[in-house]
């Protein structure tokens, strides 16, 4: 259904009903006439007018024939169902009255609003659909996306207003851009109230022209043509089989690891990754950009004891040596796990170097500055890991041999046990 279109508890109640089947419906929406009345013998003019916002209207109910009853001054006028001001009507003759009204709104209704003339017992003699809106204006800001190369969708903005109030109809046209036939999109709201699928039948390298036409009752208007590659705007499922699992007994880090998309292995392409994470109870996500192509990263300086939910997207590229960045794929569904607790005395009881043993030298005053930048970051490259798991095992180890010694030993003996200073 093109955007726009209202659906049918929306449509303008005209009067009489065009089709057989419709006057016992109409007659119940509008009020069925009384035994007697005087259905069918007067009409509207202008019959179903289309106007501005802002402009007015004259109108006019005519009496035909002879009903018993009906004369000019007796009728009255309804807008969608209230009646209008007397002071708004005035009678040219026996059998005419004429309505004005001024600086009109815009339809409350997308097909129409109900302008019905009534006899003096309420009677309906005659009905017209007025609309009061605007042309559209030019839609903007195309974008599309295919889905594994298989499809392509596409959303816009339609126009810098938007709201027309009148039923305006959006057509999605594309074409080859060299030769071929005008298309249009027949499946539409896929993705939002103005948006249009395109679920077969599209060639690769080949340029497509893609354009949105609009109409309504007051004019049309069409957007700029976008001209694009279907392998420039591939994007893909969200990387599957996410792992997440914790680095030995590392309390601060936090192993991630994924599969590349499977819908895009036959092709020749090339991907980057972003991660994101966050603690379990916070809404707020951090970012890792700098993944790269790999499929595992190590996630450091966290909290110790703290559950995370992880997340993993795709960024298909250089698909058959398109040379345009593809579109991110959606976020993975969160994965969860913890790092582990903490073994280190809290503050105020961490161990100090013995004096006047060297605790930093140059070369380990660069060290700790380097993996102190390291822990502060989610770092996906393999560089130095090898000596930075080291490190951290030692220091781990050495912190949980010192608190035993200090914990096991009693206070009168614990510097004898660390033997005579040097």
């Amino acid at each position: 259904m093109p955007a726009g279109r209202p659906g049918p508890a929306a449509q303008c109640a005209r009067w009489p009903p065009p089709q057989p089947l419709l006057p016992l419906l109409l007659l119940y929406v509008l009020g069925a006439p009384r035994p007697g009345s005087a259905a069918h013998t007067a009409v509207i003019s202008p019959q179903d007018p289309t106007l501005l916002i802002g402009s007015s209207l004259q109108a006019t109910c005519s009496i035909h024939g002879d009903p018993p009853g009906a004369t000019a001054e007796g009728l009255y006028w309804t807008l969608n169902g209230r009646r209008l001001p007397p002071e708004l009507s005035r009678v040219l003759n026996a059998s005419t009255l004429a309505l004005a009204l001024a600086n009109l709104n815009g339809s409350r209704q997308q097909s129409g609003d109900n302008l019905v003339c009534h006899a003096r017992d309420g009677s309906i003699l005659a009905g017209s659909c007025l609309y009061v809106g605007l042309p559209p204006e030019k839609p903007f800001n195309i974008s599309c996306w295919s889905k594994n190369m298989k499809d392509l969708t596409c959303r816009w903005t339609p126009g810098a207003h938007g709201e027309t109030f009148l039923h305006t109809n959006y057509s999605l046209k594309y074409k080859l851009r060299w030769y071929g036939q005008d298309n249009t999109c027949e499946e539409y709201h896929t993705v939002g109230p103005h948006s249009c699928h395109i679920p077969r039948d599209l060639a690769l390298f080949t340029p497509y022209e893609i354009w949105v036409e609009a109409t309504n009752r007051l004019g049309s208007a069409r957007s700029d043509v976008l001209t694009l590659d279907i392998l420039d705007v591939v994007t893909t499922d969200p990387p599957p089989d996410v792992h997440v699992s914790r680095v030995g007994g590392l309390e601060d880090q936090l192993s991630v690891r994924w599969l590349s998309p499977p819908a895009l292995k036959d092709f020749l392409f090339q991907a980057k990754y972003q991660i994101r994470y966050r603690v379990e109870d916070s809404v707020d996500w951090k970012v890792v950009d700098d993944v790269s192509n790999q499929t595992s990263c190590r996630l450091a300086g966290l909290k110790p004891g703290t559950v995370y939910f992880v997340q993993v997207r795709c960024n298909p590229f250089g698909i058959y040596g398109s040379k345009k960045a593809g579109i991110w794929s959606e976020w993975s569904h969160p994965t969860a796990a913890s790092t582990p607790r903490s073994e280190r005395p809290g503050p105020g009881g961490a161990c100090e170097p013995r004096g006047g043993e060297p605790s930093s030298g140059p070369v380990r005053r660069e060290l700790k500055q380097f993996l102190g930048w390291l822990k502060k970051h989610a770092y996906c490259s393999n560089l130095s890991f090898r000596l930075y798991d080291q490190w951290r095992a030692w220091m781990q180890k050495s912190h949980k041999t010192r608190n035993q010694d200090e914990g096991i030993l009693p206070s009168g003996r614990r510097g004898a046990a660390r033997g005579p200073a040097r």
